[in-house]
């Protein structure tokens, strides 16, 4: 088939999420670049929405994905068979953790990790009111899309899961909304799709001691923030809270779906009983995408990409300078860099992705500019795409 058919099954026949799709066709990735049919090079600034972590198609993650074909793919559903690849990642996971984060659940995405998460803490508090916050994305499905904190993507899918309650980030008055009714407290520990909004660790000092008062379990969802994206392996790191469940996806699989909720053997032992098989996932813990993900740990972990990801974050802060760029947030290689507004941002992400580098805006948060490259990105590489971005602006 040549391009042009293509172009055209993909908008008859792959189900849009919006009428106006990127539609870039890519013929194959490497490091930081994306190729398209044509031949032009993309430099890819997001890492496909937070995924790539150790750049596309990284040696070491695909000799760990051939490595496992050879052996098996699926065997049984998860948690029947002891299986190596899932045996091991969770114990290299396990040493980057807390002592009391000890006991792996395997998903095959983000929002299936907020999904059994949510479960694991109604059945171990016998409470059922879960408290997110506003201006939050934990994932598209049902119970996750509950915890949302914007009701433009809520409001024709309703009803949605009853006793969700929300509270504003970073507010330390809605604090005393986390009660003895509550079973969890759900936060990013830097907010994404709000716009990069890092919030103040007394803050979250502040709702930890809050939540063991009152009996809930806070979950903290790093499926943006997680390996190495924020200058430490895990954000939480940088603010010296640790939550009760940690939830993890994108960035773990080298660009595999994987996903996680990680807790204590006592909290997560509540999935064995009353009913037995509390939660239960197929492909869960795939052989492949735990290969692939447990290479992605070693590299990030091996080259220290977390530890300079923090510096090169630094670089774009620097070059970055312009007029119309009101601030940038953020940590690490997780960044927002703002414009007055939507209509501004917008046709500057459109130039700069004709220019060959790609990034785009946040779902609660559409004057801000997402930057995000693979933690491998290198200075020339942070110089060339700022270029672009403020020729960009100039256009």
């Amino acid at each position: 088939m040549n391009s042009t058919t293509h172009r055209q099954l993909f908008f008859q026949h792959v189900a849009q999420t919006s009428d106006f799709p990127l539609a870039l066709e890519i013929e194959r990735s490497e490091g930081i670049y994306l190729f398209s049919t044509t031949g032009k090079a993309y430099m890819d600034l997001i890492s496909g929405i937070g995924v790539s972590n150790v750049g596309h198609r990284h040696p070491r993650v695909l000799e760990a994905i051939q490595n496992q074909l050879d052996k098996y793919l699926h065997l049984m559903v998860y948690g029947e068979y002891v299986q190596t690849p899932q045996t091991q990642l969770a114990h290299a996971l396990i040493q980057t953790l807390p002592a009391s984060l000890n006991n792996v659940y395997f998903t095959n995405s983000g929002t299936e990790a907020v999904e059994g998460a949510m479960k694991v803490a109604k059945r171990y508090t016998g409470r059922t009111e879960i408290i997110s916050c506003f201006n939050a994305y934990h994932g598209s499905t049902q119970g996750a899309l509950s915890l949302s904190g914007d009701e433009n993507f809520k409001r024709n899918y309703r009803p949605l899961l009853p006793d969700i309650r929300h509270i504003h980030s970073g507010i330390w008055d809605d604090i005393e909304k986390i009660s003895s009714r509550t079973a969890a407290v759900i936060m990013e520990v830097i907010g994404g799709e709000a716009g990069v909004r890092v919030l103040d660790p007394a803050y979250l000092k502040a709702i930890r001691q809050r939540c063991t008062d009152v009996g809930a379990l806070l979950i903290f969802d790093e499926i943006q923030t997680g390996f190495g994206r924020t200058g430490t392996f895990w954000a939480f790191e940088g603010v010296g809270v640790i939550p009760d469940l940690l939830l993890c996806a994108k960035g773990m699989g080298g660009g595999m779906p994987i996903g996680a909720f990680i807790g204590s053997a006592d909290i997560m032992s509540v999935l064995k009983n009353n009913p037995i098989l509390g939660h239960i996932t197929t492909f869960g813990g795939h052989p492949v995408s735990c290969a692939a993900s447990l290479a992605t740990l070693t590299v990030i972990r091996d080259e220290r990409l977390h530890e300079v990801a923090e510096e090169k974050g630094q670089l774009f802060r620097q070059l970055l300078k312009h007029p119309a760029l009101h601030e940038i947030r953020g940590k690490g290689l997780m960044l927002a860099a703002e414009f007055a507004s939507f209509e501004v941002v917008k046709p500057v992400i459109d130039r700069a992705i004709d220019k060959g580098v790609i990034t785009d805006w946040f779902l609660f948060c559409n004057n801000s500019m997402r930057i995000a490259p693979p933690l491998i990105i290198t200075e020339k590489q942070i110089r060339e795409a700022c270029a672009v971005i403020l020729d960009a602006i100039d256009a």
